[in-house]
């Protein structure tokens, strides 16, 4: 490799044009930024200090309030999984919690709780501990014979 083909960081620099010099304001009529320096006549941007918050609208309630709330969205929700009813008949185990789920990979291991649907059938009889269970999907469990333990 020759010395011209290695780069050196030091010498890294942005190619012309691409950083021009920062205005000086409020330097006098031949700056082209004297007197009011970019910021107009009067009023509020013009003072120093002269800043409101992000959606302030002079004191008028701002839009953002005057719109009625709607909605709700849970921030633990992606850590719920839906487990079907189906995978559970799979298992070789007959007591099933969140650990037993995470070992047979039906369950992330980011998961902190589980949900259990009515997809599927089951056809044998198994306990589940700790999890959540539609009611659809408690009634097949308890119809196979099974039986579901609400967490502690």
């Amino acid at each position: 490799m020759t010395k011209a083909a290695a780069m050196r960081l030091n010498s890294v620099k942005a190619p012309d044009g691409a950083r021009s010099p920062r205005h000086r304001v409020g330097r006098g009529i031949g700056s082209g930024w004297g007197k009011t320096a970019g910021r107009g006549h009067k009023g509020q941007k013009a003072r120093a200090g002269g800043f409101h918050k992000v959606g302030f609208e002079g004191g008028q309630m701002p839009l953002h309030r005057r719109l009625p709330k709607r909605g709700f969205r849970s921030i633990t929700r992606r850590f719920v999984i839906t487990v079907r009813l189906g995978d559970l008949d799979r298992l070789k185990a007959d007591e099933i919690d969140l650990v037993v789920l995470k070992q047979a990979g039906l369950v992330s291991t980011l998961g902190q709780a589980a949900r259990i649907v009515r997809t599927g059938e089951i056809r044998r009889r198994i306990t589940v501990r700790g999890l959540g269970v539609t009611a659809g999907a408690r009634a097949a469990i308890e119809a196979a014979g099974g039986s579901v333990v609400s967490p502690e």
